[in-house]
């Protein structure tokens, strides 16, 4: 048990009551170094699908299949962006994982079809409990082959507690390799004879427990009443298996103690072996609750059940740039809150904010109100498909940096310090955030706010969507924003370089549409950036080398678009259609592309916003390019 407090002056202050104390030491120098070197010791993240950065849809206790066919054909009806659909609990058959309800969900396979004929997935939810019934063929495997925890070493009696479904329920061993030879087995045996579900969400693995320790209590003895508490046990129970198991409790030859904090880790393990049986050609993902040091080399994470509140929407951006510290890159919070009822105007500019979120999901409790973004009005309706719209147009450059978070350790979301360190300012800011280095997202969240303040380190800072740059008086300083209701300020760093790609309503279409590229020219008139590539699902791309990389620079008034490598070709003759280029400090008399010289109606060049748009291009996606422009 050790208690770790933070104390002014950089101190930190351990309370142990025994065991072995390693420290790590990361010496940067940057921020963005620290993370790099600490990912390269307890592994680097998980490559997600390419699907997976699409919009997800989730609700607990749609009530049955009917209403969620009717939200689904909604988001249709309505051309919003959405890629996922979640099934939540209320799909079992009395709660029970591995089971289908067979009155008021009867036909979700069909339904499941055609979410796959419409380029969309499901993911479905499972919880980390089997419930202790004889005639359940989950629990009597496991029972047949020894995976549940145990009360004490002892006894072979197995510990009992109440989860979900209601009653007694049993706690498989995730750690030990019969437990996760039985969950994959379970797993792939579900997907191949009940539902055809893309991934898997596990839930409730801290662990959770609706009862203290067991139903037949906990033993006293050091383990569940050791003679130190960290001072928050001490505040609300003053034991340590509040909601959760005895600490005693035996995982096949060690202690719930040793390993309580390892559990939701094992789960999410044990889940990624399940889909690799389940989909052995084919990247999956694990979306879990409960979560260690290293678990992002098999799952994400979302931040847990938050609350239709402006302050939680706030905290959300804290916790995302936070778990990105912790490696996690695929993360974000409930879209528009999970307990209680939002409100329009939250969840529209929770929408805002949530698709720019790594892991994008709406979701919300069952006693809430809707909040799919098409059940409130027209406005909020068409404002949330704007900006999931431009999510899609950036998906490319999001993708590009979770291939950097997979190969380099790099953060996706990061705070401005990571990229200003001796920047004293920006050590301050934490209602803003970046994608990768060069995008900026400045969030509304408070009611009835239609502008927002923003701090912008001194470089060159444009529009992303017009191209507009910051003046060169406000960089460096705080900046006042005007952001009424259906706006979300983004800001894209000069320098940099995005790839982009013309958005559909699914990342399946979307990935057959042409690409672009947004050039942010810094005070040197100089950017660069890069687009990784592959199929967007198979297993293990880097480490098997089916994939593209290309790199992109500007100097001297020169865009070179440079293939470094080629090993996956797209089917559908992708190639970049459209060029933006902010920050020319002078118009253009003529611009090449390929030593071809363009006619006047292949580009215009806005002298105000000094923006060069080239459009209407078909430059081949493996191929080498170059675009030129003259004075």
């Amino acid at each position: 048990m050790t208690d770790v407090t933070l104390l002014p002056g950089q101190i930190l202050t351990y309370r142990v009551i025994g065991g072995v104390l390693d420290f790590y030491l990361f010496m940067g120098p940057s921020p963005e170094n620290v993370v790099q070197q600490y990912l390269e010791l307890i592994g680097r993240p998980v490559m997600p699908p390419y699907w997976a950065l699409g919009f997800h849809l989730s609700k607990w206790d749609y009530g049955n299949l009917t209403v969620m066919r009717d939200v689904v054909e909604s988001m249709r009806a309505n051309d919003m962006p959405h890629d996922v659909q979640y099934a939540d609990i209320d799909y079992m058959d009395e709660q029970k994982s591995f089971t289908v309800d067979p009155i008021n969900y009867v036909g979700l396979g069909e339904f499941i079809d055609d979410v796959h004929a419409h380029g969309q997935r499901f993911i479905i939810i499972l919880d980390h409990t089997i419930a202790k019934m004889e005639t359940y063929e989950p629990y009597t495997r496991g029972h047949e082959l020894d995976v549940f925890i145990k009360y004490n070493s002892d006894t072979n009696e197995e510990l009992i507690g109440r989860m979900w479904p209601p009653g007694d329920n049993v706690f498989p061993d995730y750690m030990h390799e019969s437990g996760i030879n039985w969950w994959t087995e379970q797993c792939h045996q579900f997907h191949n004879t009940s539902l055809d579900f893309d991934a898997l969400w596990v839930d409730m693995n801290e662990p959770s427990n609706m009862i203290d320790g067991s139903v037949n209590g906990c033993g006293e003895d050091r383990w569940n009443r050791p003679p130190y508490l960290p001072k928050l046990y001490k505040v609300f129970s003053g034991t340590l298996y509040e909601e959760t198991l005895c600490m005693d409790s035996d995982h096949h030859g060690s202690t719930h103690y040793n390993v309580h904090s390892l559990y939701g880790h094992s789960h999410a393990k044990a889940t990624h072996r399940a889909l690799e049986k389940i989909f052995p050609d084919k990247r999956s993902f694990v979306l879990t609750r409960s979560n260690f040091p290293s678990t992002s080399r098999y799952a994400g994470h979302w931040l847990g059940d938050n609350k239709s509140q402006w302050v939680h929407m706030r905290w959300s951006v804290i916790g995302m740039i936070e778990f990105g510290l912790f490696g996690f890159p695929f993360i974000g919070a409930d879209i528009c809150g999970f307990i209680d009822d939002t409100t329009e105007e939250m969840c529209q500019r929770w929408m805002q904010l949530g698709a720019f979120y790594p892991f994008a999901r709406n979701h919300n409790a069952r006693d809430a109100i809707p909040q799919h973004p098409t059940v409130f009005s027209e406005t909020m309706t068409n404002v949330s498909r704007d900006i999931l719209l431009h999510r899609y147009t950036l998906i490319p450059f999001l993708y590009t940096l979770f291939y950097e978070a997979n190969t380099q350790g790099s953060t996706v979301v990061r705070s401005l310090m990571h990229e200003f360190p001796s920047n004293v300012e920006a050590l301050h800011v934490e209602e803003q955030f970046l994608w990768g280095p060069s995008l900026l997202i400045t969030p509304v969240m408070r009611e009835a706010d239609v502008t927002v303040r923003g701090y912008f380190p001194d470089v060159r800072w444009y529009s992303y969507y017009s191209g507009e740059e910051l003046p060169e008086y406000e960089r460096g300083t705080w900046v006042t924003l005007s952001a009424p209701l259906d706006f979300i300020p983004v800001h894209v760093r000069g320098g940099y370089i995005l790839p982009t790609q013309e958005p559909a309503n699914t990342t399946v279409y979307s990935r057959r549409n042409p690409l672009g590229l947004i050039v942010a020219l810094n005070d040197e008139q100089r950017a660069a950036g890069n687009l990784y590539w592959d199929d967007g699902e198979s297993r293990d791309p880097v480490d098997n080398g089916a994939y593209s990389l290309l790199e992109f620079t500007v100097n001297q008034r020169r865009l070179s678009m440079s293939v470094i490598r080629d090993s996956y070709v797209p089917p559908d003759n992708l190639a970049f259609s459209l060029i933006k280029v902010f920050g020319l400090d002078s118009a253009p008399s003529s611009i090449e592309v390929d030593s071809v010289t363009l006619s006047a109606d292949s580009y215009t060049f806005d002298a105000d916003l000094k923006v060069l748009i080239i459009e209407d291009q078909t430059l081949a996606m493996l191929e080498d390019h170059i675009i030129s422009w003259n004075n």
